[in-house]
């Protein structure tokens, strides 16, 4: 990055800021309040900030047009207020579009910005919009993320109607997943809300604006981590409902009838699955509404990850296909190349079959065609006959002895494998900080599907970004059996090895080192042969190397594995 530093900042500086990214410690007093419930407004957002009143910096004069560092081209202004602003721009080194966060160097809360964007560039997690870059110069402090031109916002999806019961089921899942990593590393967003939230066309979910968004508007919080627990609840109340889970409209919302109280999902739009609208309670932190079902609420998003994990599986929704329409004729096939079409509505014309040879010369191609047949049958009538007389003058030893020393006639084919049941699968990343590789999304990997997958974080180079040597799937064979191959479907060309546990192993080893290579092999659809006798309950697919994902990221994505004796 042009002049920043990759260095991990106090946000509590000589300038007196509080440190926006606060502990995150799991607490049971109130929930914080949030100056998202009741509006969609930045401008009411902003207005808690912490600057005082008579000391509130003037925008920069920008234009379209204008360049940071030589670099950063500004396109078009998207907001701007309470004394900052942002872009739309191109980088013109790298040739991209990225957005641009602009404030002026002396503003209340520049300290805080650009320490809140360089603790979130540091995090570096795929999941999260990347900050690229964070400046001071020119009396001005800017911060550059990136811009994904195929993301949609959730508010945007949701102006059509609430999502599919799998689509918020898989939005829930990696927003609690990824700000679960976040405050691991005391990080927290606070502005979780429909405009922050963008599913990419991939179908993989990406949060924007973490730490930053906050420290723009001076928003911080004593219990991070359950502000931001009770914005994903709100994020699948929203997705279940198309209605924001409080009485003011926000983000092109509407919110719930007055006086009535936070009731769940369910009661207010029919066909609601029931295991999310629960969810949606426990991560709201209401507990009148969920004393009713006796589940305790979800104070943290690791908590909320561990109810999600708790859940049935919710399979995607089965692909529609629309008939084909009819044939349709062209002119040509008609009989009318070349002659005027007719008008439409009128109808066409049936023509009429010749008529039959009537003349002399059709009568002597008839007699004719007739004796040709008649000496073809008598012709291949004798031919048989000789052939069948030849075979009964050979001795009957010679069949006999063919039969004798040949037994069957055809050779015997080769007993195909059957089959083997997997009853059970889970991420295995041994080697990670969490442990842990997309676990909600496991079930893809072997539900005789190639149009679902599991797939793991992306990373920023082929070999997992030199972090670790691969990640996996642990398959559950339920018994000790032997296994003759392992085929495996991919998106995108991957690197694997089949791994094993040992036959007598009484429960799943959790070591790497307990599964020992079997077989390796790369390719979109991998066939894993042992290269001797496997017998064993409990199998390893192991990715070592991954195909990119376009985005500029590597990925791997495991649509379908299935094993045969």
């Amino acid at each position: 990055m042009a002049e920043r530093s990759t260095a991990a900042v106090d946000v509590a500086d000589n300038s007196g800021d509080k440190p926006l990214t606060a502990k995150a410690e799991s607490t049971a007093d109130g929930v914080a309040q949030n100056p998202e419930r009741g509006t969609d407004s930045d401008e009411g957002q902003g207005s808690e900030g912490t600057e005082s009143p008579g000391k509130k910096a003037s925008p920069p004069e920008l234009h379209s047009g204008h360049k940071l560092a030589r670099r950063y081209r500004l396109e078009e202004c998207l907001t701007r207020l309470d004394g900052f602003s942002s872009w739309r721009a191109v980088d013109e080194k790298l040739r991209r579009a990225v957005g641009v966060h602009i404030l002026p160097a002396d503003h209340a809360r520049a300290r805080s910005v650009l320490a809140a964007a360089r603790s979130s560039a540091l995090l570096g997690d795929p999941r999260f919009v990347q900050v690229l870059d964070a400046v001071e110069e020119n009396d001005l402090v800017y911060v550059v993320h990136e811009w994904l031109p195929d993301a949609t916002e959730m508010g945007t999806l949701l102006a059509s109607g609430p999502l599919e019961p799998h689509d918020a089921y898989q939005m829930v899942s990696q927003v609690a997943s990824a700000m679960t990593a976040a405050h691991r590393e005391g990080l927290a967003h606070l502005r979780l809300n429909p405009n922050a939230v963008l599913r990419a066309s991939t179908g993989q979910w990406r949060i924007r604006g973490l730490a930053v968004n906050a420290a723009l508007r001076g928003i911080s919080s004593d219990t991070p981590q359950r502000t931001d627990t009770e914005s994903i609840g709100a994020l699948l109340y929203a997705a279940l409902t198309q209605r924001w889970p409080y009485e003011n409209d926000a983000y092109g919302l509407s919110g719930l009838p007055k006086d009535i109280g936070l009731i769940a999902p369910d009661q207010v739009r029919a066909g609601v699955h029931r295991g999310l609208s629960e969810l949606a309670m426990r991560a709201l932190v209401n507990d009148g509404a969920t004393a009713s079902r006796h589940e305790a609420p979800c104070t943290t998003p690791e908590e909320l990850v561990k109810a999600i994990g708790e859940m049935p599986r919710i399979r995607p929704p089965e692909p529609t296909f629309t008939a084909p329409p009819d044939y349709q004729r062209t002119t040509y096939q008609q009989g009318t190349y070349g002659r005027p079409a007719q008008r439409p509505g009128a109808t066409q014309p049936v023509q009429p079959p010749p008529p039959p040879l009537q003349s002399r010369t059709g009568k002597v191609l008839k007699w004719a065609v007739s004796a040709l047949l008649i000496a073809a049958l008598g012709l291949g009538s004798w031919q048989l006959a000789d052939a069948l007389m030849d075979h009964g003058d050979k001795p009957d030893d010679t069949n006999k002895t063919q039969t004798q020393d040949g037994g069957d006639k055809s050779p015997r084919k080769p007993l195909a494998g059957k089959p083997i049941a997997i009853k059970g699968a889970r991420d295995f990343d041994p080697f990670g900080p969490d442990h842990s590789e997309k676990p909600a999304t496991i079930g893809n990997a072997y539900d005789n599907s190639a149009s679902t997958y599991w797939q793991t974080d992306g990373y920023l180079s082929p070999q997992f970004g030199n972090l670790k040597s691969g990640v996996g799937v642990i398959l559950d064979l339920g018994q000790a059996q032997q296994v003759g191959k392992v085929t495996v479907s991919f998106v995108g060309e991957t690197s694997v090895e089949l791994r094993a546990a040992s036959p007598d192993a009484g429960s799943e080893p959790t070591s790497f080192d307990a599964y020992p290579k079997a077989a390796d092999g790369s390719g979109t659809s991998v066939v894993l042969k042992p290269n001797k006798s496997l017998k064993t309950r409990y199998l390893l697919v192991w990715l070592t190397k991954l195909p990119a994902d376009g985005q500029g990221y590597w990925r791997g994505r495991v649509a379908d594995i299935k094993v045969t004796s």
